[in-house]
Order: structure tokens, then sequence, then C-alpha cells
């Protein structure tokens, strides 16, 4: 845990909450450093020699800046013993506010931004008030993050937040509540795409914990687990995703779920 959360202003900011800017010392408030960036840089360390992927929770700006440059400077030391990890996947948990210097970061290092989308949707009611409008911008950035070239997984932080999937999927990609609001979306040119968003949900979630050959797509060779559900949520209109029915689970191609059709639920 790099910090705390942004609605109890624990996040750790660059610069003072706007609806907090100074904490009971009249010094600028700017949340809370949980562990010492050398801890977090030591673990990516003993991850690289040790061949252990390290994953770190972050949500404020400085925060997330404060995790990248520790993984940065534990990729830098131990080049010359990185082959037990040649590839560690490091990721950073949630990643909610980003300094927008700091996004392309994330690609460059591969770093992988673990988010989950219902959050935005959540937290968007009071976000501007925490932190102003312009550092808004760098809030929920899926977008950016997947333009600078990131594989971004999703995910629902359950049970923060609801275990539906479909929840997140429409979170995902309209940045709106249940009943369709605002109009627009909530920073809507950082929506993701439908497809940008089924790809988060599954492959690069695979991705992320290393199960991209077993998981993540219907492909031959991979377990067969999907599910069927009543709807095409990659065509119906955005608010009948929240409607979504399971009607069948397969796992390693076993059923292990099918919805008992009633009189009064036929489907």
């Amino acid at each position: 845990y790099m910090d705390g959360a942004m609605g109890s202003r624990g996040a750790w900011m660059l610069e003072a909450y706007a609806d907090r800017p100074t904490g009971p010392d009249g010094k600028p408030y700017t949340g809370l450093s949980v562990s010492s960036p050398d801890l977090i840089e030591a673990a990516a360390k003993h991850g690289l020699e040790r061949g252990y992927q390290v994953c770190t929770h972050a949500i404020g700006d400085r925060g997330n800046r404060e995790v990248l440059d520790a993984y940065e400077r534990a990729m830098k030391a131990s080049e010359p013993s990185i082959s037990r990890n040649a590839d560690p996947r490091f990721r950073i948990e949630h990643a909610q506010l980003l300094s927008l210097a700091d996004i392309p970061r994330f690609a460059a290092l591969g770093i992988i931004p673990s988010m989950q989308p219902t959050h935005c949707t959540s937290d968007m009611r009071w976000v501007d008030q925490r932190v102003g409008p312009e550092r808004s911008k760098g809030a929920y950035a899926w977008a950016s993050l997947l333009r600078n070239g990131s594989r971004l997984a999703a995910g629902s932080d359950f049970p923060v937040e609801s275990h539906n999937p479909f929840l997140g999927f429409y979170a995902a990609v309209t940045r709106q509540d249940a009943s369709g609001q605002p109009e627009e979306g909530w920073h809507p040119s950082e929506r993701m795409t439908r497809e940008e968003a089924l790809r988060a949900f599954t492959l690069d979630a695979a991705y992320a914990s290393f199960e991209e050959t077993q998981k993540g797509s219907l492909t031959p060779g991979k377990l067969a687990d999907f599910i069927v559900i009543d709807r095409d949520v990659m065509l119906c209109p955005p608010l009948e995703i929240l409607g979504t029915q399971v009607l069948r689970t397969v796992v390693a191609g076993e059923s292990v779920y099918q919805r008992v059709a009633s009189p009064a639920n036929p489907g």
C-alpha cells in the first residue's frame, strides 16, 4: 500500500486537496503515505531477483508517481540479475488519479494499471470537489492509458464494489450512473470502447495474472471458460447492459451453473 483512498482524503497527492487545503498543523494537506517509497523499491527489487510479481495499491497522483519511481529505480538497479523475472508485469492497483505527465510511463515501464471502472461512477460526484477540475482530468484515465500503449486490467474491487462485471462494463463504456447521467458521461474522452472494455475484463486481465495462454479468450488450447448471457452487450443500448442476466456458466469445459426458467421468468 502506497496511500489511502480519495473519498476519505487519504490518497497521497502532489498538491493539497481542494476541499481541505490545510491540515491541523496549518501545512498543506496532501493525504497519507502509508508505506515509504524505499519499502516499495525494496519489494520491487526482491520481486525482480526472486521472480515475483509486485502489485501496489496507489490512488493519488503522488502515490502513483512514487510507485512508478520506485519500480523504475528497482528495474534499473536489478538489470544485471533480471533474468529471474525478465517479464515482471508489475502492477499498480487502482491508479485512480494520475498526473498527465505520468500516464505514458506505465507503458514505457511495462507497468500494468489494474483498474476498477465502477470506482469512477461511484466517485465522480465528488472528485472535482476533492481535487479541482484541472487535476480531475487525470482521474480514471482509461482511454489515455490505452492510447499510450498500456494493457489495462479491469476488475471489480469486490467487496468495495459489486462483483457484477456488467456494472463495470457499463461504467467503462459510458462513465454514467444507472440513470444515464451525466448525459455524455463524466470526462467522456476517457470512455473505453466496448471492444476495449471487453478486452480489459478478459484477455488483458488474464495477461495481468500471467494466465493469457490459459484464459481470457475462446481460443483452441485454452480452458473453456465462458458464460451465456441473455443479450448482446456489444450492440444493445448502453442502459440495457446493466440488466444483463447470465443463463449458463462453464468453467474448464464443465457446466457449473444453469439458470432455471420459471413461468414468471421463461428466459
